[in-house]
């Protein structure tokens, strides 16, 4: 069995953090967003991948190197970014045609992955949502078979949202669409959608089901990353129980946290919901619903609701005050 998964995005509207990093990257819950990926694919049996890389595609590369040395996988490069459809075309002398598990780099989800593998049609995990017209939709029958596909419809015939998880079983069929999507002339943003070649294969017969997911984490801009991260945090803990923590001064723990090793941190509080990375040290602060990566440095400042990035440093205002009775000072 084999994956693709596509990490080529700038994810613009993480920026700054993705000047430098790229968004499948950024830590999130003790691990990264492609490491939550990874691992789920793993333990359900999943043994090579095909990652697209394109921005900062060295790092990915680097970082499953890593931190996964024995897993059998293929870099494939997306030099111009012309969309979903284009990067899983591109992969296709790389998978040839075995069937094939295909997870956007970005896509978080709660779902069981080998009841999805056992499966004898093609599935494509949905989500229903409030405001489908953000998110390419499927129409479903009575028996969850999709009937027709739209990406970002401005009149959504559905509120079913397809979260980017899809086991395909008829590759050389999904290939063929994408190369008769790709020979049409391309949206407006100068991009093809993988959602538009599903739907080619659709016309064309081949059955596609839809599975629902547990729970659809959206990791694509600050507000919703550091919501995922809590609940990702609970759900850890939830699961496996409080995770043991170093010995820290002057300092109290209030859970769900996930600290890394190497950790210095000292007459501060952390926590509910942060993820701090390895080797930060942390002096004298308040830190709350956070995520704080590797390398960074705090000293005297009152975080909530942050993302601060590896090797950053920051240094908050310290003051020294007489106050009287009767007195109402701002500091804001």
């Amino acid at each position: 069995m084999k994956a693709i998964i596509p990490v080529a995005g700038a994810g613009t509207k993480l920026r700054p953090l993705t000047y430098t990093q790229p968004k499948a990257l950024i830590p999130i819950a003790g691990k990264t967003i492609l490491g939550v990926i990874v691992d789920q694919l793993i333990d359900a049996g999943v043994n090579e991948f095909v990652f697209v890389i394109g921005y900062l595609g060295e790092k990915i590369q680097r970082y499953i190197d890593r931190n996964y040395p024995n897993l059998s996988c293929t870099f494939v490069t997306q030099n111009d970014r012309r969309g979903t459809g284009h990067a899983i075309y591109i992969t296709r002398e790389a998978v040839g045609e075995d069937e094939v598990m295909i997870v956007l780099g970005d896509t978080v989800c709660d779902y069981n992955v080998k009841d999805v593998l056992a499966s004898t049609v093609s599935q494509i995990g949905v989500r229903k949502v409030d405001d489908p017209r953000r998110f390419g939709v499927a129409e479903l029958n009575d028996k969850d078979n999709v009937v027709r596909m739209v990406e970002k419809p401005l009149i959504p015939k559905s509120n079913m949202a397809m979260v980017g998880i899809y086991y395909i079983k008829e590759t050389g069929k999904m290939y063929e669409a994408l190369g008769q999507h790709l020979a049409q002339p391309a949206d407006e943003n100068g991009e093809y959608h993988l959602t538009s070649a599903l739907q080619l294969m659709l016309e064309q017969g081949t059955q596609l089901h839809a599975f629902r997911v547990n729970n659809w984490f959206d990791c694509g801009k600050k507000e919703t990353l550091l919501s995922t991260n809590a609940i990702l945090l609970k759900q850890m803990e939830d699961d496996r129980g409080q995770a043991p923590l170093g010995v820290y001064s002057n300092t109290v723990v209030i859970h769900p946290v996930n600290i890394a090793e190497g950790c210095s941190i000292s007459n501060s509080i952390i926590g509910p919901n942060v993820t701090i990375g390895e080797n930060t040290k942390i002096e004298s602060s308040i830190v709350k619903d956070s995520i704080i990566g590797s390398y960074a440095e705090l000293q005297q400042v009152v975080l909530n609701s942050s993302i601060i990035g590896s090797d950053a440093f920051v240094r908050g205002l310290s003051q020294s005050l007489n106050i009287g009775d009767n007195t109402e000072i701002d500091l804001a």
